[in-house]
């Protein structure tokens, strides 16, 4: 049980690059972004909220604490697809994936100023070696074929920070309320804000569409899943560790899109991939130890 909390964030990473993969298969059909990321949160709300109501008396917790601290991993959840999306509008997929990653130093910021944790050279070594990973997987360093605008930067790094937000959110929740709880109060307040950015007809059209398969796959594999293992396995690790260990994500979008999608990816890309995924593994057994 060493690796179980480091284990299970990474299955949920590994779900989340999945759900990447299906998202980039609806997108390619001519779905908005902002749609497919309302239905990613609207079917986990609902297989979160029928997971609550099994055990309504034993899952019920009366704490404002835990209301506020599931809120706020709600807000960072809605703030990082949407700055996400919004990044890639204003300037690229690499440079949005690049920056939406910086959340480690966020966070690691955070855990040090509120004394959560111990800034160790260690740790940012290990921040360094996954964000150079990133570069490298995502080709953000070729500046000659890459504009970044002072808009796509600025959104950037507000998903990261977003990303930061839902990763204390969740771990404050999980600490004091069931995963039930947290996850269903989290993504009712992510419906809510993202319906305030959703075109409402083409997200009624989703119901009697051809994809809506595509849609209940991707909510239940990028939501519905995924989360039961992030907020039970944030509960064995610590912050900063866990927005590290998540960085797996992009690595899995990488894999799913070069063997199903038929990208394809050089040999810097994949040195990058090497470097995540050997950090990531010497932090999980550093945490351990």
């Amino acid at each position: 049980m060493r690796f179980a909390g480091v284990g299970l964030v990474m299955l949920a990473a590994i779900c989340w690059g999945i759900s990447g993969g299906i998202a980039d298969i609806l997108m390619t059909k001519g779905w908005d972004p902002m749609v497919i990321s309302l239905y990613r949160g609207a079917v986990g709300f609902i297989f979160f909220f029928a997971w609550f109501l099994i055990r309504f008396r034993k899952n019920w917790t009366f704490s404002p604490r835990l209301y506020v601290w599931s809120l706020l991993a709600g807000v960072g959840v809605a703030g990082n697809f949407t700055f996400y999306f919004l990044g890639i509008q204003a300037s690229s997929i690499a440079v949005a994936a690049t920056l939406m990653y910086t959340a480690p130093v966020f966070v690691l910021l955070i855990s040090f100023l509120l004394r959560m944790e111990r800034s160790t050279w260690f740790k940012w070594a290990c921040i360094f070696g996954v964000l150079m990973g990133i570069v490298l997987l995502t080709g953000v360093y070729n500046t000659e074929s890459i504009s970044v605008s002072f808009a796509g930067a600025a959104a950037g790094l507000a998903a990261g920070l977003s990303y930061a937000l839902f990763i204390f959110g969740f771990k404050n929740a999980s600490s004091i309320g069931k995963p039930q709880t947290t996850l269903t109060i989290a993504f009712f307040s992510f419906c809510l804000i993202l319906l305030l950015f959703t075109d409402n007809k083409e997200a009624a059209s989703v119901l009697t569409s051809s994809d809506i398969g595509w849609f209940l796959l991707l909510g239940v594999v990028g939501a519905g899943i995924s989360f039961i293992f992030y907020v039970i396995g944030i509960r064995r690790t610590a912050p900063t560790t866990a927005s590290m260990v998540a960085m797996v994500e992009p690595v899995t979008a990488s894999i799913f899109g070069v063997l199903l999608l038929g990208d394809h990816m050089s040999l810097i890309q994949l040195l990058g991939m090497v470097l995540i995924l050997v950090t990531v593994t010497v932090l999980s057994v550093k945490q351990s130890d």
